[in-house]
């Protein structure tokens, strides 16, 4: 058994003399993990940095082995980011939920997509794809059963002046009929109704609350682990950055 596809490295733990066993996030494969001979050493290490896009190349016995990982870098993400705080703490958490939300070996081909893009615009500054960030936390909650509905007001059913969403139900509420209740509510930023808005820091934090609440409920407390700490430091920094932390 063996595939070679382009991935996005997860995460990587030294194993014995020098290598490393190193997570994947693949289209087709899905999350999946390889054990990668001189993955510690000097000469690899900078290949197997969380982040990184990777021609990846996988081999084993069974289908259902660990496997030989082997790699050459395309895209040296975690380097290019090491001058970024924002983008550094973006990318570990990115990378951390993916690794431990997304089922070992399901493919989800949408949020590897819209990670590697996530990743590809990097570069470019870490407040330029806040809200694309955003907005693939909301795609994975979706990937993984707990999608948001914000198509329309889950009390009065408008498609527009939507507010708020039930923490729940996930469903989007409407300024008029959140008014009550706008305390009990999560706060909906625009940037997740309208794809062309980059939003602001206001906004990402409120964005970061909503899908984090759902995260820490759903995608993670179902199975009684913790949210990431990578995702907590990402947060934390923008929250300071609105003023709010």
């Amino acid at each position: 058994m063996d595939w070679s596809a382009p991935a996005v490295v997860l995460d990587v733990r030294p194993y014995g003399e020098g290598a490393a066993i190193v997570s994947l996030l693949t289209e087709e494969h899905g999350r999946h993990a390889g054990l990668a001979k001189g993955g510690a050493s000097r000469a690899q290490a900078g290949i197997w940095l969380p982040g990184n896009l990777v021609e990846a190349h996988w081999v084993g016995r069974l289908a259902d082995q660990l496997g030989a990982l082997s790699g050459e870098l395309v895209h040296a993400a975690a380097a290019l980011a090491m001058d970024d705080p924002l983008a550094l703490a973006l990318l570990s958490s990115a990378c951390a939920i993916a690794a431990d939300a997304l089922p070992e070996r399901e493919p989800h081909p949408r949020a590897f997509h819209a990670l590697v893009s996530l990743i590809g615009h990097l570069a470019g500054g870490a407040e330029g794809v806040m809200a694309d960030y955003v907005r693939w936390e909301t795609l994975v909650l979706g990937e993984l059963g707990y999608g948001l509905d914000l198509s329309a007001c889950a009390v009065t059913g408008a498609g527009e002046g939507l507010t708020h969403v039930s923490p729940r139900t996930g469903r989007a509420v409407c300024a008029e009929a959140a008014a009550p209740y706008a305390g009990r509510l999560l706060a909906l930023p625009a940037f997740l109704l309208h794809e062309d808005d980059p939003g602001d820091q206001a906004a990402w934090d409120a964005g970061l609350r909503l899908t984090g609440h759902f995260l820490e409920r759903d995608a993670f407390g179902a199975r009684h682990r913790p949210v990431p700490e990578a995702r907590h430091r990402l947060a934390d920094r923008v929250a300071a950055l609105a003023g709010q932390g």
